[in-house]
């Protein structure tokens, strides 16, 4: 939006230009010589203005660039942490899992075998003497 208003700045300076060197001749009371030379000499420094705008618009955006580049490498980094923090904290969950799952297999095979025992007290108590 404030780019447009500068491009529309610009053209009103250059038809500003216009109108006043036409007004300029119409009413000059300098010789034809002269008013091309004052004509010349408004349009060298016309383009040696937008020379120096062009100059400062390529700055402007060569700056903006580099910083856009600098923003977009810190947001890489950051989100390469986050990556790396998530990363670690799954393998954390992954190990604790492991140690769950192993923990409670230890725990079922102990009932299994505590069950059989159990049986097999109870079967080898309820035969019959002979």
């Amino acid at each position: 939006m404030a780019e447009d208003s500068k491009v529309q700045g610009l053209a009103w300076f250059l038809a500003g230009l216009g109108v006043g060197a036409l007004v300029g001749i119409l009413y000059a009371p300098k010789s034809g010589r002269e008013t091309r030379e004052d004509i010349a000499q408004g349009a060298r420094e016309g383009t040696e203005y937008l020379r120096t705008r062009t100059r400062q618009a390529v700055d402007q955006v060569g700056t903006l660039v580099d910083r856009g580049k600098d923003q977009m490498g810190e947001y890489v980094d950051r989100g390469r942490e986050y990556v790396d923090r998530g990363r670690a904290q799954w393998e954390e969950f992954v190990e604790r899992g492991k140690g769950l799952v192993t923990d409670q297999s230890t725990r079922v095979a102990a009932a299994v075998e505590a069950g059989r025992e159990a049986y097999r007290s109870a079967a080898s108590s309820s035969e019959p003497a002979e």
